[in-house]
């Protein structure tokens, strides 16, 4: 598959502003919930700390999945 400029001008733009609102809602503190689902892990001892995010990480796994099959949708 071949991209038009036009194509890749559009996906470089929707691209800037996801990244952009995405930096916007974490700064305004919207996301201090990520990191502390009750699927991810966290073990403290007194000399180790070990964090498994697996709750995290399955969430952008879904959701980079459903983005990616959008954007497949859309453009081919």
């Amino acid at each position: 598959m071949t991209l038009s400029r036009e194509q890749f001008g559009l996906i470089a733009i929707v691209t800037g502003l996801a990244i952009a609102l995405g930096g916007v809602l974490i700064w305004a503190g919207l996301f201090r919930w990520f990191g502390h689902l009750p699927g991810d892990i966290r073990i403290d001892n007194d000399k180790v700390q070990v964090y498994f995010p697996l709750a995290s990480m399955l969430l952008i796994s879904l959701v980079l999945s459903l983005v990616l099959r959008l954007v497949r949708r859309f453009f081919s």
